[in-house]
């Protein structure tokens, strides 16, 4: 599955599932950001974690996908991988909700990209997909993940306390969420001003 939108500003965000061959760019991508993205990263509690191939990493990611619980995409602007977002804990029935996390490269941050991709996967899952609920959570600490789901309008439901195992340590995050309901007819798009356009 392939997502895209246009920009105010005129760029093009794709999101698109990681491939194999992605190996390269992707590994890459996440070295050379390793300061900018180690506060933000999830960890694990275990004292001695085992080290994760991609390979095997990307097994995961697609075995979620065949289930149904996850929407796994890079993001890439300019045929360039500048980050990912991931579409997680997807529950149907009558919860029908999801999580979504995100991060970007250092050079692109500040740019309306995320805020763009975050809106388009939102706009897909809560219209195409058919979810009722998109949650987001973020470390107090983090403004720039912050400004994301502010300039996206996002309701802010309050602090976790030691949340989610982040940095080495279990750490707070505030909770933000949108419904259906909540959706303007032009769309999460729309409050940043894009405008979904097909796939290449």
């Amino acid at each position: 599955m392939r997502l895209a939108a246009q920009t105010a500003a005129g760029e093009r965000v794709l999101l698109r599932p990681l491939r194999p061959g992605d190996e390269g760019e992707f590994l890459g991508a996440r070295a050379a950001n390793a300061t900018w993205l180690g506060p933000w990263d999830a960890t694990s509690p275990l004292p001695s974690p085992p080290r994760v191939a991609f390979r095997e990493y990307l097994g995961r990611l697609e075995a979620d996908a065949r289930r149904g619980t996850a929407l796994p995409f890079v993001l890439e602007v300019d045929r360039q991988i500048v980050g990912q977002l991931n579409v997680s804990s997807i529950v149907l029935g009558s919860f029908r909700s999801c999580t979504m996390g995100y991060w970007v490269i250092h050079d692109v941050a500040g740019r309306g990209l995320m805020p763009a991709a975050v809106a388009l996967a939102g706009d897909h899952v809560l219209r195409d997909v058919g979810l009722h609920r998109v949650e987001i959570n973020i470390r107090p600490e983090n403004s720039a993940s912050l400004a994301v789901v502010r300039k996206l309008g996002l309701r802010d439901e309050g602090l976790r306390r030691r949340y989610l195992h982040i940095d080495g340590d279990w750490r707070d995050h505030r909770s933000f969420a949108i419904t259906a309901e909540e959706l303007e007819p032009a769309g999460l798009l729309g409050r940043v001003g894009a405008r979904r356009v097909p796939a290449r």
